[in-house]
């Protein structure tokens, strides 16, 4: 249902905070243009956590209106309390999201239990395919495999966002669930590996800075070209890493700044990127062929 390179694209914001509509326009049009295949509006990249319901809601509205379904919009709806999470879940489905994006509850750390009941009653509730969100790295829980297959057979939930990075992980998750659900790296750099082994795409950080070239690899990996998608993998690999060397949005903010596409702003806590890691992410990029001041 999912699939290729999906961009957990950013939320443009002027230099006092405010979101930057006309920025998130040429933001989607760029996207389309190079081939991105789906787009993730407020995911962790666009800032969810300081993002209001009513800026998602817009943000949604507008990105359903400008991509006109050639490719599908998929919206953050997850939080760490199951009733906001379905609140936001009705609101998103309403402004024409395709999808909604459901991130493992944070801080509170539920047991495996409570995970498969938060994921039920936002499932069972919802108008529209509930793609799962696996990132213990930031939520400090961990959504199990055997929990992922407790949920597989609802027939809202279709896929899972797996960003643990760990491929022994997607290799059990494929043999529990099968074809009841995709699997979606949410690790660009093991994102080449999960491909070939199964995955069905990435929701990515990396295709907000070289989304052609993240297409690309997509491409290569999905057809089963490995010869390709490795060459392709390497070229990206600094980048990668780079989009990582302070907290995700902030190296993928200074980037598009230095192509054109968007200005400064970001939402505290996060702030701009620091000087000294200029260098290293303008490197990453140039060694990727994307183009920047």
């Amino acid at each position: 249902m999912y699939s290729g390179s999906i961009v957990a694209i950013v939320t443009p914001m002027t230099e006092s905070g405010e979101v930057d509509f006309a920025a998130w326009d040429r933001l989607l049009d760029w996207h389309l243009e190079e081939g991105t295949d789906g787009i993730v509006v407020c995911g962790t990249t666009g800032e969810s956590p300081t993002v209001s319901l009513a800026e998602a809601v817009e943000l949604t509205r507008r990105a359903v209106l400008r991509v006109a379904g050639r490719v599908p919009v998929i919206a953050g709806s997850g939080s760490s309390d199951t009733a906001v999470s379905i609140e936001r879940t009705r609101a998103l489905a309403a402004a024409g999201a395709d999808a909604v994006l459901v991130v493992t509850p944070y801080y509170n750390k539920p047991t495996q239990d409570g995970l498969f009941q938060h994921f039920t009653a936002i499932a069972d509730d919802s108008a529209v395919p509930v793609i799962l969100y696996n990132v213990p790295a930031r939520t400090g829980v961990d959504l199990l495999p055997e929990t992922v297959e407790r949920l597989a057979g609802h027939a809202r939930i279709v896929s899972l966002k797996e960003a643990t990075g760990n491929l022994a992980r997607l290799a059990e998750l494929r043999a529990r669930c099968g074809a009841d659900l995709e699997i979606l790296s949410g690790d660009d750099p093991t994102a080449a590996d999960a491909m070939l082994a199964g995955a069905t795409g990435v929701i990515s950080v990396t295709a907000n800075v070289a989304p052609r070239l993240m297409h690309e690899l997509c491409e290569a990996a999905l057809g089963g070209d490995d010869a390709a998608t490795r060459a392709i993998d390497a070229k990206l690999a600094a980048l990668h890493r780079a989009l990582f060397i302070e907290s995700n949005p902030i190296p993928s903010k200074w980037a598009l700044g230095q192509i054109g596409l968007i200005g400064p702003g970001i939402r505290l806590p996060l702030t701009p990127l620091s000087a000294s890691c200029h260098t290293p992410v303008r490197e990453a990029m140039r060694a990727a062929g994307v183009p920047c001041a």
